[in-house]
């Protein structure tokens, strides 16, 4: 079955702590290469048939009312992976 993915990230002028505290450990654990970390959220969507652009366009309006914070969250990808 396919599915949606749907991926929301905290909009660039809000703080991270999540992400702060992965950076803050990464170097600790011997990952010297990254300098920042953002953590954000992955939706999955399982469709029963095909994906049409009617399902795709309710996916979408779901990532921007339901699956984010529209005031504090970016809705970055929607897109469909088959199975």
């Amino acid at each position: 079955m396919p599915r949606i993915v749907v991926d929301v990230m905290p909009k660039p002028e809000i703080l991270d702590p999540q992400g702060k505290a992965i950076v803050g450990a990464l170097p600790r654990l011997g990952f010297t290469s990254f300098s920042s970390v953002r953590q954000g959220k992955r939706f999955e969507l399982t469709v029963d048939g095909e994906v049409t652009e009617e399902i795709l366009a309710q996916a979408r309006d779901a990532a921007e009312t339901l699956l984010s914070n529209p005031v504090i969250e970016d809705v970055i990808n929607v897109e469909v992976v088959e199975a």
